[in-house]
């Protein structure tokens, strides 16, 4: 394999993880917004994540394109195959967080109409956990920082002591005044929807070890046990 080959594929390679980072970006950007959308009851921020998610389901095409092409062409071996492998697997992770952003958002607009709310700041603060854990893992991916996503993978148990905490809250809301019901539903859709994305960092992580180490970091992770009905 010649010189121009050698650079070609590694250019190859750059050009993907430019795309991923590209896409967490903008993963970041919709969950922000979204949670900004559910703070402030802000209708129109929330329509322009809906629309925004679109960028991110071509962006995965995108990538699935490319790694596949690389994959198929160059045939390559070690870790720069477990690089495209978790190109893959990270940027359907990424398009699964920019959707549910996108259904915070939807719910987000069922209440944009309610007056203030007490249980808003307890999903805020959630938000704001979670969004700083998909920042954390993104920016491990980019410096292939073992160690920083393992501290990820080790506290989403924190995200998952937060929902349970919301949870409870909110059904208290609900049970001491009916006219509660109806937002306090949505709440807890929004506050599922964070749960998953926590879980959603947790899966970068175990592809950032893969790609460095070569090996899963295996199952051994401490897990909350979330309470509530599985919401869809």
């Amino acid at each position: 394999m010649g010189p121009h080959i050698v650079k070609s594929f590694d250019d190859d390679l750059i050009a993907i993880q430019a795309k991923i980072a590209e896409m967490g970006g903008k993963a970041e950007d919709l969950l922000r917004q979204a949670l900004e959308a559910v703070e402030k009851r802000d209708k129109a921020l929330a329509q322009k994540v809906i629309d925004a998610d679109k960028k991110i389901d071509a962006l995965e095409m995108e990538i699935e394109e490319m790694a596949t092409t690389v994959i198929a062409l160059r045939q390559p071996m070690a870790q720069d195959l477990r690089v495209l492998i978790s190109a893959l697997k990270i940027c359907s992770t990424l398009e699964r967080i920019g959707d549910l952003a996108k259904n915070i958002s939807k719910r987000a607009m069922m209440f944009s109409k309610a007056g203030p709310l007490t249980i808003t700041s307890s999903i805020v603060r959630m938000g704001r956990a979670t969004l700083a854990q998909l920042t954390e893992v993104l920016d491990a991916y980019t410096s292939r920082d073992t160690a920083k996503a393992v501290a990820v993978w080790q506290k989403d148990v924190d995200i998952d002591e937060m929902y349970n905490a919301l949870f409870r809250e909110v059904v208290t809301y609900m049970m001491e005044d009916s006219r509660m019901i109806g937002a306090g539903s949505q709440m807890l859709f929004i506050a599922k929807n964070l749960e998953r994305i926590g879980d959603h960092t947790t899966h970068i992580s175990e592809m950032i070890h893969y790609i460095v180490e070569g090996k899963p970091l295996g199952d051994d992770r401490p897990k909350g046990e979330p309470l509530g009905l599985d919401l869809e």
